[in-house]
C-alpha cells in the first residue's frame, strides 16, 4: 500500500479530538533512521505546529529510558493548559542545556524514538509509525553521524527494538509509513 500524502495525514490528524488540553498531539514514532524527522518537518509546517525531537530529550545514547519523565515535563503542563517545557540534551556537551518553550497551541508533532509510550499516547490524537529497513537506516545514521559513531548505531538498534516491541508502538499506530518512500504532499 503506498503511503498516505501529508494532506491526508493532516486531515486525519485534524479528525482526532484534541486530548492534550485544547492541543491535538501528534507522535511520530519508530526505529532512528526510517525518516520521522522529515516526516515531522513536513506535517508540522502544514498543521502550523511546534515539531519537537526526541534526539534533544534523550540524555545520550543510553537516554531512552529517562524520555518518559522528560516527555511529561511537556505534556502534564499542555494538560492543564499551561506551557510545558524542557531543556534540550546537549551531545557535544553531555549535558541539559537551554530550555525549549512550549506554548500551548492547537497542534503539537513530537518525534523520536520511543516517543509514543503507553505514558505519552494516552494524551495523543494520532500516532504514526515510520519503519525503513536496518540497513538503510544505518547507512542513513553513519551519513549523518559518520563512520565512528556505527558502534553506537548498532547499541542504539538493540534497544530501540526492544523498547518498541515492549511498548506496543507499531501496534498501536493508526499510520504506518514506509520511510524508504517519500509521502506525498
Amino acid at each position: 500500500m503506498p503511503n498516505p500524502r501529508v494532506r491526508d495525514l493532516v486531515a486525519g490528524v485534524l479528525a482526532e479530538p484534541p486530548r492534550l488540553g485544547r492541543t491535538r498531539l501528534v507522535l511520530i514514532d519508530g526505529p532512528a533512521g526510517s525518516g520521522k524527522t522529515t516526516l515531522a518537518g513536513r506535517l508540522g509546517s502544514a498543521l502550523g505546529a511546534q515539531v519537537l525531537h526526541g534526539d534533544d530529550m534523550y540524555e545520550g545514547w543510553t537516554g531512552l529510558s529517562m524520555l518518559d519523565q522528560v516527555l511529561d515535563q511537556v505534556l502534564a503542563p499542555l494538560a492543564e493548559g499551561r506551557p510545558g517545557g524542557f531543556r534540550r540534551w546537549d551531545w557535544h556537551a553531555s549535558a541539559r542545556a537551554e530550555r525549549l518553550e512550549v506554548p500551548v497551541d492547537d497542534a503539537l508533532v513530537i518525534e523520536g524514538v520511543g516517543v509514543a509510550s503507553r505514558a505519552a499516547r494516552a494524551r495523543a490524537s494520532s500516532l504514526i509509525y515510520v519503519e525503513a529497513p536496518w540497513a538503510l537506516r544505518l547507512e542513513r545514521g553513519i551519513a549523518r553521524d559518520g563512520e565512528g559513531m556505527r558502534a553506537e548505531w548498532e547499541r542504539w538498534h538493540i534497544a530501540e527494538d526492544r523498547h518498541l516491541a515492549r511498548e506496543g508502538t507499531r501496534d498501536a499506530a493508526g499510520w504506518i509509513i514506509d520511510g524508504a518512500e517519500p509521502v506525498p504532499e
